[in-house]
């Protein structure tokens, strides 16, 4: 029996992947196949049968919207790896936040999503800035798993950001207590006087 061919670029569809992000895989022989003399480009298509049997997802994430054009090669570079690991991205989560931010929706429905094993970040302040092992413990918990390419930290921006932050949100803390006292105080004493 012969081999059978897809396209290149069902292939891409099939990794969820931009066609550039799989001609690229071609080029370096992550993929294999042939091209005919017309410049189509065909891979094997029992590529799928080596690709892990797992739900996976990546998750990419930049402080502000600024870097949009940051997140979209974070998010190719994090399809990238899957693929050459051998998994199957069955989501390919982008979000604009920081952080610190605790309420990032596309990450909520993430950890949500059950039928998620394995999600993939580039680095653990892309995913959270604190408790990284407190979600990675919880994570496997489930059977599931954080997967952090690169353990070194990054963008020296975003560190900035991030520092801005957490003094912004102390700062109302700080502030909402002594207001919060004083209404609490307030309650009280019209309660005693009814």
């Amino acid at each position: 029996m012969g081999q059978r061919y897809i396209k290149l670029s069902e292939y891409a569809r099939n990794n969820c992947m931009e066609y550039r992000t799989a001609y690229t895989h071609w080029k370096r022989g992550i993929v294999k196949g042939k091209q005919l003399s017309t410049g189509k480009i065909l891979v094997y298509s029992d590529v799928e049968e080596n690709i892990v049997n797992e739900s996976v997802a990546t998750y990419a994430r930049v402080s502000s919207s600024e870097n949009r054009l940051n997140l979209d090669r974070q998010s190719e570079r994090l399809i990238s790896y899957a693929n050459a690991k051998g998994y199957r991205v069955v989501k390919s989560v982008k979000e604009v936040g920081s952080g610190l931010n605790d309420e990032r929706k596309q990450l909520y429905k993430l950890l949500d999503d059950e039928s998620i094993r394995i999600i993939i970040v580039e680095h653990k302040d892309r995913f959270s800035r604190f408790g990284i092992n407190y979600i990675k413990l919880l994570l496997e918990k489930q059977g599931r798993k954080l997967v952090i390419i690169n353990e070194v930290n990054s963008d020296e921006e975003d560190l900035m950001q991030d520092f801005v932050s957490i003094i912004t949100s102390f700062t109302a803390r700080l502030y909402g207590k002594h207001r919060s006292k004083r209404k609490t105080e307030k309650i009280i004493k019209e309660l005693g006087e009814k």
